[in-house]
C-alpha cells in the first residue's frame, strides 16, 4: 500500500464513520502520513515504510475497528520512532508525565513517608506529573527544532 493509497483510505474510512473515537484515529493515521509526505524520504525509504503499511494488514474488515486501528496506529508509529527517529506532537510530553508520575510515587514512598499518607500521595502524583511534563516539553521542542517531529 502506497503512502498515497493509504491517505486515501483513511480519508474514506474517517467519511464513512460517525464514532468520535474511530474519527480521532483517523485522524491521527491522517496527520502522520501527510506530514511524510512532505518529508525527503529515498526511494528505499519510502519502500520500507509501504512495506510496514502493507504488514499492518489496513484492508482487513475487523469486528472491532476502533481496537484494531488504534494497535494498528501504536504499531506503525514504534516503527516511526523505532526506524527513523520520528515522533508525533506531544510524544516526550506523554511519555516524561507518566514516568514522572511513577518516580513521584516512588519518591513520596522513600522520602516522604512520615507525612500523611493521602497527603503524601497527591504531592507526589502532582510534582512527578509536572516535572516530567517539564522534561517533556523540553525534548519535544529539541525534536522540533531538529525536524524529527511530524
Amino acid at each position: 500500500m502506497t503512502l498515497q493509497e493509504a491517505y486515501n483510505f483513511f480519508e474514506n474510512l474517517k467519511t464513512e464513520t460517525s464514532k468520535k473515537y474511530e474519527i480521532k484515529i483517523y485522524e491521527k493515521f491522517i496527520h502522520i502520513l501527510s506530514g511524510m509526505k512532505n518529508r525527503g524520504f529515498s526511494e528505499d525509504e519510502i519502500q520500507s515504510i509501504e512495506t510496514e503499511l502493507d504488514s499492518l494488514d489496513l484492508k482487513s474488515n475487523p469486528t472491532n475497528r476502533k481496537k484494531y486501528f488504534k494497535k494498528s496506529l501504536s504499531k506503525f508509529e514504534k516503527y516511526l520512532k523505532e526506524t527513523f527517529s520520528l515522533t508525533t506532537k506531544e510524544y516526550y510530553q506523554k511519555l516524561y508525565g507518566g514516568l514522572g508520575i511513577l518516580f513521584g510515587m516512588l519518591f513520596v514512598v522513600v522520602f516522604l513517608s512520615n507525612m500523611e499518607r493521602s497527603l503524601g500521595i497527591s504531592f507526589g502524583l502532582i510534582g512527578g506529573m509536572v516535572v516530567g511534563s517539564i522534561i517533556g516539553r523540553q525534548k519535544d521542542a529539541r525534536a522540533k527544532a531538529v525536524g524529527n517531529m511530524l
